[in-house]
Parts: C-alpha cells; sequence; structure tokens
C-alpha cells in the first residue's frame, strides 16, 4: 500500500486546552492510526524562540506540550515524533531556502504585514521591534515541511499563505537546482470543531476563556459550573442552538447521547444537572489521558528518552536528503571538480506563473521572475480554470493579453510595466524556441 506523509508542527506555547484537543490534537491522533499515513509531529522549539525569550518557559512549554500529546494517544512507535531543534538539518536547509527566497515574498507574509501595519498606525518606524526571526519565519516553516517530503500539510486557514510560501520557495530551488523538494499541499478541514469558553465566545487564550484540557478533576466541574447560561427555570424548555453547554457535550458525546440530552432540553431539564452531565461525559474522556499526563509530567525523562529516539529517527531520513540538497548547490568535496559548463549547455532561468488558493476559497495566480520576484498578481477568480485560462492567453498573446485581463490584474507596488513586459516576452521566445 502506498503511504501518504503528512506532517503537523506543534508550536510549544501555552497550556493546552479542551478546543486545541478537539479542533487539532485529537483528529490529528486519530489520523496518525491510518495504515496508508506516514505522520510526522514535530515541536517547534525554534520557532517558540520567535514570540518567547524565557528560557525555562520554552523548556516548560516544550514539555508540557509533548507530555499532551502522548497522553492523548499520540504512539511514537507509529509515528516520527521529535522536536525541531535535535536536526539540525532543518537550519542548515532553511539557509539553503533563504539563499533562493525574494524579499519581496516575505514582505508579504501576513504576521510581518500586521506588526508593520500596527508599528505606522503608532506612528513608530515600520520595523520597531520586528526582529529577523518574525521576518524569516516563513522561510524555516518551509525548511521544517521540504526537509520531510511532506505531501500534506494540515493547517488552519490562518496558516493557508505560510503553505503557498513553502511551495513557492520550493519551486525556486528547483528551478535552479533540479527538481529535488517535494511541493507540499494544504490540508483544510471544514469540519474541524469550534469549541465554546466559559463565556459562550469562541475558546481561546485571547479572551481567557478556556478550560485547560487536564485541569483536575473538581476543578474541571467548578469551571463548567461557571459557563454561562440563560435565566430559563426548571421545567421550560431550552434551545440546544447557542448553547455552550450542548456544544461542549456534543463535541465529546456519542450522537445518541447527543440525541438524548438535546430530548431533555426540550423536556426542560435544569441547569445545574444539564452541567453535571457535561462534567460527567468530558471527564469520562479526559479522566485516563489526565492520569497518562501526569505520570508523563512526574517523569521528564521518559519524554526525552521518546523525543530523542524520535530525532534519530528523523535525522535518519534528514542526513542523506540533506547531502542530496547540498550537492546540488554545490557544497561538495574538492576532490572531483567538475570541468565548468558551457554558456549554451547552461539553461537560462526563466520567469514562471504560479496558480493557488487562498483562504477566502478564491483562485489566484502570479507571475514570478527567474529569481524569484512577484512581477504581476490577479484577483480572485471564482474557479481554477477561469484562472488557468487567464495563464494560458498571456503565456500565448504576451503583452497583448494585458488589455483584456487589466479587471483580474492587481497592482504589484515598485514593478514597470516594462518589466512585466519584458518576462511576458521572455516565456513567449522560450516557448517558440
Amino acid at each position: 500500500m502506498s503511504t501518504t506523509r503528512f506532517l503537523t508542527g506543534i508550536t510549544p506555547s501555552g497550556t493546552p486546552h479542551l478546543g486545541n484537543y478537539v479542533g487539532a490534537i485529537r483528529p490529528a491522533v486519530l489520523s496518525s492510526q491510518r495504515a496508508d499515513v506516514q505522520s510526522f509531529y514535530f515541536l517547534a522549539d525554534y520557532h517558540a524562540l520567535i514570540k518567547c525569550s524565557d528560557p525555562a518557559r520554552v523548556q516548560r512549554s516544550t514539555l508540557e506540550i509533548a507530555a499532551t500529546w502522548l497522553a492523548a494517544g499520540l504512539d511514537p512507535e507509529k509515528v516520527v515524533l521529535y522536536r525541531q531543534s535535535d536536526v539540525p538539518e532543518i537550519p542548515e536547509l532553511c539557509w539553503l531556502l533563504t539563499c533562493v527566497t525574494g524579499k519581496g515574498l516575505l514582505n508579504r507574509a501576513h504576521a510581518y504585514k500586521a506588526s508593520v501595519d500596527k508599528n505606522v498606525a503608532a506612528g513608530n518606524d515600520v520595523d520597531a521591534d520586528v526582529t529577523a526571526g518574525l521576518f524569516m519565519y516563513p522561510v524555516l516553516m518551509a525548511a521544517d515541511i521540504l526537509m520531510f517530503q511532506a505531501n500534506k500539510v494540515p493547517v488552519g486557514r490562518d496558516q493557508v499563505q505560510h503553505l503557498e510560501m513553502a511551495r513557492d520557495i520550493a519551486s525556486s530551488y528547483n528551478h535552479l537546482y533540479g527538481e529535488l523538494l517535494v511541493l507540499p499541499e494544504v490540508v483544510i478541514d471544514d469540519n474541524v470543531a469550534t469549541l465554546p469558553g466559559l463565556d459562550g465566545r469562541k475558546m481561546s487564550k485571547s479572551y481567557n476563556n478556556t478550560i485547560p484540557l487536564f485541569t483536575p478533576r473538581e476543578q474541571l466541574r467548578k469551571l463548567i459550573n461557571g459557563i454561562t447560561t440563560d435565566s430559563r427555570a426548571p421545567d421550560e424548555p431550552k434551545e440546544v442552538e447557542g448553547s455552550a453547554l450542548f456544544q461542549l457535550y456534543q463535541a465529546f458525546a456519542t450522537p445518541e447521547e447527543s440525541d438524548a440530552l438535546r430530548q431533555q432540553y426540550a423536556q426542560g431539564i435544569a441547569w445545574g444537572d444539564a452541567k453535571q452531565l457535561v462534567f460527567e461525559r468530558l471527564d469520562l474522556e479526559i479522566a485516563p489521558m489526565r492520569a497518562r499526563y501526569e505520570s508523563l509530567m512526574a517523569d521528564p525523562a521518559q519524554i526525552e528518552e521518546v523525543l530523542l529516539a524520535g530525532g534519530a529517527r528523523a535525522r535518519a531520513l534528514a542526513t542523506p536528503y540533506m547531502r542530496q540538497l547540498r550537492e546540488a548547490v554545490g557544497l561538495r568535496s574538492l576532490a572531483k571538480v567538475e570541468a565548468p559548463q558551457s554558456a549554451k549547455a547552461h539553461k537560462s532561468a526563466l520567469p514562471q506563473f504560479k496558480q493557488y488558493r487562498e483562504a477566502d476559497g478564491k483562485f489566484y495566480f502570479k507571475l514570478l521572475s527567474a529569481s524569484g520576484q512577484l512581477l504581476l498578481q490577479s484577483t480572485g477568480f471564482d474557479a481554477p480554470k477561469e484562472a488557468g485560462q487567464s495563464i494560458a492567453k498571456l503565456q500565448q498573446q504576451g503583452t497583448a493579453a494585458m488589455a483584456d485581463l487589466a479587471s483580474r490584474l492587481a497592482p504589484v507596488e515598485g514593478v514597470g510595466s516594462e518589466d512585466v513586459a519584458q518576462a511576458l516576452d521572455q516565456l513567449l521566445a522560450a516557448a517558440n524556441a
């Protein structure tokens, strides 16, 4: 049976809550058990350094997150579970990718742009408090993914841009040095559950309304009892629609159990009784994991052993692959030096079109120069075929197609029409050669 490589990065920051478990951890663990999937999970401790400068907190968070995933059922014998910092080939690949990544591409990263916009609004220098780590985050993320030739990368919609950037960066490398990097495909699960928090809004650390996943049993009961409900009295029918209690229950219960509680809502169950049912159902699933988590946290050495073993498995794949990538760029033994290629034998780099899908569900394309600079950007199309037809028109007609497509093309700052025309002429000339 052929297998597909899935890769998931886990940033060690904060205490996991029920929303993290239902929305990310539980479905990922279930996916890792599929026979046709080879799963890679890494603790992104290098990424954690971008936001946290407290060494003790970085270490503690790494321990807590590793213990959480192991307690939730991730089997290190069936998946490759490793610490990012245990695989030195990743930062080495990051540098190779940095050397083929256009600064213009990184300028458009959402996180960097948000920091710049915040500084502009405050009247500060545009790059005030912006570290090179934040700016280079997309390249390191690309290295994480490309190092293990991942086919699929499950992400939230807010991370789609980083996957597209990883594909762009990989294409730039492959264009120069050969098809060695696998272009990853983004996987978005629109059916991932979003849990309400204590106040009814989305459960989020930003709202301070979370229920920690492994909070002690009695604390869990106290938190559930504090969930906001309406003023309907016992025996008065209640609506499941919009009920935070019911949504929490439904995320853990079977369909039959949910139907039973729905009926009790209609019959006017008292809020206190409903909260007790929710507490008991959640604790039924969480209690065994909590016990495992506490056991792991009491003996950090066993977690370290698991991660070191996972790191060794990861490096067994990364080391020979990195050797290929180094060889391709010319970082080679000097014992055997190849004769220089003639100018005729050297294939000239060409501009290229890239088609992709954004978080808004629409399809876009862009034209990149041979060096990776963005020259032309489309607006969104409802169907990929429409975007593809526009690309074909530009490839076949060159600048003559620009007028017809003017309404579907967005201006790119700092790029003149002559730059676009030159790139299109190059593509036409190559096609007709």
